[in-house]
């Protein structure tokens, strides 16, 4: 196959900005295309060459030297690999600007972005396609405190971050004014949720545009309260199952309302997509993921080498489904 040079962009403002970088170091080790690299630092300024290699290394950069737009060579980069998680990244900020430039990008367009990163969106269209979405109420920074209308335990998450930036699990509506400060310190919208007790949390990685592959389910398990950030991070705190030790038909249906919910967001390149299954037998679509994490530890790769792709190929099956009209 012919090279491509391949542009990473990773870094982002405070919340997953150390993630983002540690999926960049993942994604330049095994991308088999030329790479640059651009960071943007926690201030939104931007560092280019020796000083965006500097804060890879690190694995952080609290300043950069470039207003944005960064002075990048456009020219030189066949396709962009956004590795920014969170705002500006996965909202489709980013993806706005590189097609205002007309460069061929990893993941999902802008709409989709912006609407699988908002939760409470995500929630409201798919629960009008008739697909299973966990109870939840949406507030709003200045709101008075709400009253769910479902019993504890409650989840209280922003609208619009990942790596679980943000949310709290609450025993009693007590908790809620706490947790809601919490979750408001990260967006202007928040979700509270209701928390279904002894859920197992299951996820599957879909890769496509048109035609869309599902790899295995997979499933996680941990001993914290909840999927929390240190706990999806924190080698050993998580365990993954793959596959996950469910019925062959639990799997195909997690698998059909995967490839449903994509289609119906429009979501093109990838998306990691994970369900609640209840004690019951009930599935819940928890979140579409469009841009999933590549550190070492993330589900996203795991689940395709689990499913017979390799990680150097699944970067260049994301590369060549960015070059797709």
């Amino acid at each position: 196959m012919s090279q491509l040079r391949i542009l990473l962009i990773a870094g982002g403002p405070p919340g997953e900005h150390e993630v983002s970088l540690s999926s960049a170091r993942g994604v330049r080790a095994a991308m088999p295309h030329p790479t640059g690299l651009a960071v943007m630092a926690k201030d939104g300024r931007w560092l280019l060459g020796e000083e965006a290699q500097e804060a890879l290394t690190k694995g952080a950069a609290e300043r950069g030297l470039h207003p944005f737009p960064p002075p990048i060579p456009w020219e030189r980069y066949d396709v962009v690999f956004p590795l920014i998680h969170g705002r500006w990244g996965e909202d489709g900020t980013l993806q706005g600007f590189l097609e205002l430039l007309g460069k061929p990008y990893v993941g999902a367009g802008v709409v989709s972005s912006g609407i699988c990163m908002d939760k409470d969106l995500t929630k409201r269209v798919l629960q009008q396609a008739g697909i299973p979405v966990v109870p939840w109420i949406t507030c709003h920074k200045g709101d008075p405190l709400p009253s769910p209308p479902f019993p504890p335990p409650y989840f209280v998450k922003p609208a619009n971050t990942g790596s679980s930036v943000g949310i709290s699990k609450v025993w009693d509506p007590s908790g809620l004014p706490r947790a809601l400060a919490e979750a408001f310190t990260w967006d202007c919208k928040a979700l509270v949720e209701q928390g279904v007790e002894g859920v197992r949390e299951l996820e599957v990685a879909l890769l496509g545009n048109r035609e869309v592959q599902t790899s295995v389910v997979g499933e996680v398990s941990y001993a914290s309260a909840f999927y929390d950030y240190e706990t999806k991070y924190t080698p050993g705190r998580a365990q993954l199952h793959l596959p996950a030790p469910i019925p062959p038909e639990t799997a195909q249906e997690i698998q059909a309302l995967a490839v449903a919910a994509y289609r119906l967001l429009g979501v093109r390149g990838m998306a990691r997509v994970d369900f609640f299954l209840s004690p019951e037998g009930k599935l819940y679509l928890n979140e579409l993921n469009t841009l999933p994490g590549f550190t070492p530890t993330s589900m996203y790769p795991r689940l395709w080498q689990a499913s017979g792709l390799a990680y150097p190929a699944l970067l260049e099956r994301l590369v060549r489904l960015a070059l797709q009209t």
